[in-house]
């Protein structure tokens, strides 16, 4: 039973991703420490996992990388997803760094950019911004529990 339901996690998150894309989440998740889990949850959330959507804001790629944050992390093509994944993966490291691990305030410095963020910490308030920490603190969760049952650990 434990493999069927697995299966069902992993067929339900694996839906879009292409496997060039999620090869590159993987990499970049391991090189930079941060949980696979976690990027995956950040793609699905900013992009579905098309490399090619375009915010109305201007944020571009599977982690909706917005100019600044690009030129920051040295992305030249922000539709690549290689380079898009290095540098969205690389950003969620460092803001992983300056909140203190946690995932709240990363997620949220995420969404609304960091400056903003960490001014108020956990006093941020964005109806916006919280409704994107909770769907990917969902997207999170499902993701770890496919993963617990796919290397049948028991949640």
């Amino acid at each position: 039973m434990k493999k069927t339901i697995a299966g069902l996690f992993l067929s339900l998150h694996c839906y879009g991703q292409s496997s060039e894309a999620k090869h590159w989440a993987d990499h970049w998740a391991d090189q930079y420490g941060v949980e696979r889990e976690l990027v995956y949850a950040v793609i699905e959330a900013e992009s579905a996992w098309n490399p090619h959507a375009i915010s109305s804001a201007g944020a571009v790629g599977l982690m909706q990388l917005m100019p600044e944050t690009a030129a920051a992390f040295g992305v030249r093509n922000r539709f690549d997803p290689r380079e898009n994944l290095r540098g969205g993966v690389a950003y969620l490291s460092s803001l992983r760094e300056h909140c203190g691990q946690d995932r709240r305030l990363i997620l949220a410095s995420y969404n609304a950019g960091p400056k903003y963020v960490l001014a108020k910490g956990l006093r941020y308030s964005s109806p916006e911004v919280n409704a994107y920490v909770r769907r990917v603190a969902h997207l999170y969760r499902r993701n770890r529990w496919a993963t617990l049952l796919r290397e049948g650990e028991t949640p």
